[in-house]
């Protein structure tokens, strides 16, 4: 399975959930497969969408996922360490792994050859872990979703991208939506 596919499987879990997904093509092709308000699209800031999430599940109740690459999560290390250190029950990281910067051209990235993102998860203090294959990925979400225990799953995949259009909603359009999807929540 490549990324697409995985995130296709994913669709009935993320259906209605706080979504934080990461920049380029997972947004695009998460926005293609089943565009919701209450996902938060990246169109900047490689290797943040772990750490908005995060923070975004340390300042509400409702569950979040946050949905992120290995080129972007090795871009940003430290969001690990910062994952482990301020453990949020309610929120799960799905690093899609394809040991490969899938949105500038499939260049490997090193999570493709000797560094495991679920080992270095744990050594920066992540108590749950799970890697995983790409077919497990959707059960493994769900099952994640109703433990109420933080989560970081590193889904292994397939590298290779589907041609999809740019999103053409705006930046602040994007935002504004979501912020009213997280405040609808708050106000319920």
């Amino acid at each position: 399975m490549i990324r697409s596919e995985v995130l296709k499987s994913i669709v009935p879990v993320l259906d209605g959930r706080l979504v934080v997904c990461n920049i380029g093509l997972p947004s695009q092709e998460l926005h293609l497969l089943h565009d919701q308000p209450s996902t938060f699209y990246m169109l900047g800031t490689m290797g943040l969408a772990s750490s908005i999430g995060l923070g975004l599940a340390l300042a509400q109740p409702d569950k979040v996922v946050a949905i992120d690459g290995d080129g972007s999560v090795l871009t940003n290390l430290a969001t690990l360490a910062t994952i482990a250190n301020n453990v949020c029950d309610n929120f799960v990281l799905l690093i899609i792994d394809n040991g490969s910067y899938g949105s500038t051209g499939d260049q490997p990235t090193y999570a493709g050859r000797k560094t495991s993102l679920a080992a270095v998860a744990t050594a920066c203090g992540c108590a749950h872990v799970i890697e995983c294959d790409a077919a497990e990925t959707a059960d493994v979400l769900r099952h994640a979703l109703e433990s109420d225990r933080m989560t970081v799953i590193v889904c292994k995949c397939e590298s290779g991208n589907i041609p999809v259009p740019v999103i053409e909603i705006p930046p602040v359009v994007i935002r504004d939506r979501f912020m009213a999807a997280v405040k609808s929540r708050a106000a319920s």
